[in-house]
């Protein structure tokens, strides 16, 4: 996982992906930022209860940080996928965004959720998915993929994916419930549930996102691999987590086109 390299930025995470050179895509943490505690320093969630002012200063930052506009969803834990234009609001209400156009930035906000990031291996669009479990189950990676083939336009394009940090198999306990969900739609998921306290389960949601993908087709799949550097409750100086802190900031992975 590389850094940026920028002065307050040195912290952020380059996707090691072999995307086409006119795809740029980074992951901010919480460093780098002007929130004061306990969201500090870099959150970009206005829904969190931080300061609305330095929210905004963190969002203006990261807009000068990739050169491009970052479009903040209204993330809902639901399957809705917009496409991006240079006039889509902030707020836009949905999980899944893709656009062709550049100087955009699909931009996907987290704290434990996992951030998808996807484009077709010539560059022409790029895509993000906010997957939770119940956005995963529900089908919002199969949603943004669709809709980016539908973006692209072309004969069987190649899609790659990179997959941010997130809540990791150690500490995402789950009910047996969520477990029967993944079970339902694929048998073979039990293999990413292992055993925790009496009743629950540790769920493997990268583990997860990444069956989901392949079974698409995607088989060029980057970043989080569920080891313990990736893993939002384990690692409190580097990135938010609402289950381990519960007020809690939110960090973002963008993808955009030059």
């Amino acid at each position: 996982m590389a850094g940026l390299g920028d002065a307050g930025q040195s912290d952020w995470l380059t996707p090691d992906w072999p995307a086409p050179p006119r795809v740029h895509a980074v992951c901010t943490t919480r460093k780098g930022g002007v929130s004061a505690a306990p969201w500090h320093s870099f959150n970009l969630g206005d829904h969190v209860g931080d300061d609305p002012a330095a929210v905004q200063a963190n969002r203006t930052a990261l807009a000068g940080a990739l050169g491009a506009r970052p479009v903040f969803l209204q993330q809902i834990h639901q399957t809705a996928v917009v496409t991006l234009h240079a006039d889509t609001p902030d707020g836009t209400q949905a999980d899944g965004c893709v656009t062709s156009q550049r100087g955009v930035a699909c931009t996907i906000m987290v704290a434990d959720c996992l951030p998808v990031l996807l484009c077709d291996t010539r560059g022409r669009a790029v895509a993000a998915a906010h997957a939770g479990w119940r956005g995963l189950a529900g089908g919002i990676l199969e949603a943004t993929h669709a809709r980016l083939l539908d973006s692209v336009a072309a004969p069987a394009p190649q899609i790659m994916a990179w997959l941010g940090p997130c809540i990791g198999p150690g500490a995402f306990e789950v009910g047996p419930e969520v477990r029967a969900v993944f079970e339902a739609q694929d048998p073979q998921a039990h293999r990413l549930f292992l055993p925790g306290a009496p009743g629950k389960w540790l769920a493997d949601l990268p583990g997860l996102a990444r069956r989901r993908l392949q079974a698409m087709g995607v088989t060029r799949i980057h970043g989080n691999d569920g080891s313990a550097p990736w893993c939002t409750v384990g690692n409190p100086s580097r990135f938010f987590s609402h289950r381990r802190d519960r007020i809690s900031g939110r960090f973002a992975a963008g993808v955009w086109l030059d």
